[in-house]
């Protein structure tokens, strides 16, 4: 008997709105019959868009929580004052609930991680990384953390994020001794700045790091390394410049395509599109807490639902990724 894995998508978060979120999960669930949503948000909206989009009722269920975090809502007033929106709504039950396996939003960073935290954490609570899972030239993925959620960051939190990264690279994809590499802008061992040089030696000191050095930015998607440790202001500079440079790339060969009519051209668009999926590119995997808390890009539509839901679904398959010993490390 196949075993429902059923997502909370937060339909309040995004930029685009409700419907385009809701068409996501709509097709999503066309594809995938194993998979049921909750979806956390104005019912009344939710239930006029899930009609216009034959939704099956038996698919979905409703959380009811009109209120939304919005990108200007300050991290302590939200936690305080918004408990029933549809984002801190959504983590306090996915908490709450055996059920429920990971939970999707587009909403605000600063409030999702702290609200991970408190919903979502084990009796010793640990600082969660963002990270992120860039294609590699090897053919695998780079663990890119943190990606955004802390952007001022000691070597202590660089440590813990290098064991974070590790952990996820280990359980997720086999990789007995994942390899670390610190993001600076030299591969010696004495560039970089205070942070990266203090850094270093403590990584390259750990006996549970693979550590492998430093891995200068054009160095990032080699596969030089499985985990790529950084503050969070450099590693969302390092998401989003792969980003804007895949975009630009394809687009590129998208003209040139339309321009000589080259099938050849058309060929390899559509399999660099299947490599750089922009639509994902951007989104993070909050590390550190009991369930899969999957963050998309603010302007995120309906292909990133579908792509996060189809690795919900993987991480759905080993679910020893996420587990209480996460917090513990």
């Amino acid at each position: 008997m196949m075993q429902t894995v059923k997502i909370v998508l937060d339909t309040l978060g995004g930029d685009k709105g409700p419907a385009e979120l809701l068409k996501g999960a709509a097709e999503a669930l066309r594809c995938h019959p194993e998979l049921s949503f909750v979806f956390s948000g104005d019912p009344v909206l939710i239930r006029e868009q899930a009609g216009e989009l034959t939704i099956p009722s038996e698919r979905f269920e409703i959380l009811e929580a009109p209120v939304a975090v919005t990108q200007f809502d300050h991290a302590a007033d939200a936690l305080f004052q918004k408990t029933e929106s549809s984002m801190l709504k959504g983590l306090r039950t996915l908490g709450e609930r055996e059920d429920l396996f990971g939970i999707i939003s587009c909403g605000n960073t600063g409030v999702l991680l702290p609200g991970a935290v408190r919903y979502l954490s084990g009796a010793k609570r640990v600082r969660p990384a963002m990270a992120a899972l860039l294609p590699a030239e090897t053919g695998g993925f780079v663990c890119l953390v943190d990606a955004g959620a802390t952007i001022d960051c000691s070597k202590d939190l660089l440590l813990h994020f290098a064991h974070l990264g590790s952990s996820f690279m280990a359980r997720m994809y086999g990789i007995e001794r994942p390899r670390v590499g610190l993001l600076s802008n030299g591969a010696e061992p004495t560039k970089g700045n205070a942070l990266v040089k203090e850094t270093h030696p403590a990584l390259a000191e750990d006996p549970e790091i693979c550590f492998v050095g430093n891995i200068e930015g054009s160095r990032a998607l080699s596969g030089d390394c499985d985990v790529l440790v950084c503050d969070g202001f450099a590693g969302n500079q390092v998401l989003k410049v792969t980003e804007g440079t895949a975009r630009r790339i394809l687009t590129d060969i998208a003209r040139y395509a339309k321009k000589t009519g080259s099938s050849d051209a058309l060929d390899l668009f559509r399999h660099l599109m299947g490599v750089y999926d922009i639509s994902s590119l951007g989104g993070g995997i909050l590390l550190g807490v009991e369930k899969p808390v999957l963050k998309a890009r603010g302007d995120a539509g309906a292909q990133a639902v579908i792509s996060i839901s189809q690795m919900l679904l993987n991480m759905a398959q080993n679910k020893a990724v996420f587990d209480a010993a996460q917090n513990q490390i």
